[in-house]
């Protein structure tokens, strides 16, 4: 794609500069745009698809850098789901929320555990969707509610979906604290396991944030096969052992994260 279709991000169309009309304001929106097909693009990339100035457009991916709205990785620029404020534009883009919804709420019924979706915003997930029948964890998690990625299952399967520089990177930056006695803080240890992670292609957590909690997560792939979000079920040790659930539920996890990544394919 050489440029971007919609009239609106034809800059050439554009108004001149006024009181009502704030030229700047509409080229960093066309920068965000132009992430609308790949989950990340070079500054060349993206002059070219804003038909911008290299240099204009520097400024403003790392303005949007700067405010939490994109990261660098080397040459390469990447939206993080802090656009979710600007209208939820990054699910949107991937129509997550729609696709996931019925399906993690069909899961959440038929295993009566509570089943989320999240993405990665650099050392954290954040929830972009989520149903529950009968909640026995102590965590009150809604919406935009943020955990650590590094000791969590949907954390580890997101970061096993990302290039190892910049997993490194974001371990390294992470807040590892010993949430409980079984809290692996270790990188070279997280390295390995989140390796294995990707190559088997799911992820179990048990006791390594909270007591008691276990949780299983599996990755939601777009038509590329790039990991853009992770579905997770948690239950209570109390009601099933990890083993349980991997044999209860692994199955099932693995069917609901090919059912939305097939409708983000076909959308």
């Amino acid at each position: 794609m050489n440029g971007l279709s919609d009239q609106w991000m034809q800059h050439e169309q554009w108004p001149q500069g006024s009181d009502v009309f704030v030229e700047a304001f509409a080229k960093g929106l066309l920068v965000i745009a132009a992430f609308n097909q790949d989950r990340s693009l070079s500054l060349s990339e993206v002059s070219r698809r804003t038909r911008l100035p290299r240099a204009g457009v520097r400024r403003l991916l790392h303005t949007l850098v700067s405010l939490g709205m994109a990261r660098q990785s080397g040459d390469q620029f990447m939206l993080t789901p802090r656009v979710l404020q600007l209208g939820f534009a990054f699910v949107s883009s991937l129509s997550l929320r729609e696709v996931a919804q019925p399906v993690i709420e069909t899961l959440s019924r038929e295993s009566n555990e509570v089943v989320a979706i999240t993405v990665l915003d650099g050392p954290n997930v954040v929830y972009v969707a989520r149903a529950e029948v009968t909640s026995v964890l102590r965590r009150s998690l809604t919406i935009g509610s943020r955990l650590p990625a590094f000791c969590t299952s949907m954390g580890r399967v997101l970061l096993a979906g990302i290039s190892a520089e910049e997993r490194g990177k974001i371990l390294q930056e992470s807040d590892r604290r010993q949430f409980a006695p079984a809290t692996v803080t270790n990188v070279k240890k997280l390295e390995k396991e989140i390796e294995n992670v990707g190559k088997q292609g799911w992820s179990i957590v048990s006791e390594e944030l909270e007591l008691g909690a276990c949780g299983i997560g599996a990755p939601i792939k777009d038509e590329k096969g790039n990991v853009v979000a992770a579905i997770n079920l948690s239950t209570n040790l109390a009601r099933h052992s990890p083993q349980e659930l991997k044999r209860k539920f692994l199955p099932a996890v693995l069917k609901a994260a090919g059912q939305i990544s097939q409708h983000l394919t076909l959308r």
